[in-house]
């Protein structure tokens, strides 16, 4: 049995939650491009490569909201006034 998780605070969700819709969307628009290709498709297969460019820049920018939104919310749960990283956590056994 696993142990229990802690929830993630809700900006974290939001923006994992979009990072995976930018990721599905992308994931859409290759399979469109690879079948546009296949089908001698030139405008098709042009449109949805650059809407994966932008998709992959989506992507991007959504890990490092993720990455930001992470360190903020772990910034909150040390408090205020702690400087150092390791306060509060475990001690060492």
């Amino acid at each position: 049995m696993s142990a229990a998780r802690r929830r993630m605070p809700d900006e974290v969700r939001a923006a994992a939650v979009r990072t995976v819709l930018f990721v599905a969307f992308t994931q859409i628009g290759l399979t469109i491009a690879t079948l546009a290709s296949l089908a001698h498709a030139r405008r098709t297969m042009a449109v949805a490569l650059l809407a994966s460019g932008v998709g992959v820049f989506g992507i991007l920018w959504c890990l490092l909201e993720v990455m930001i939104a992470r360190q903020i919310a772990a910034q909150r749960r040390r408090g205020p006034g702690r400087d150092s990283p390791l306060t509060g956590s475990r001690p060492p056994r």
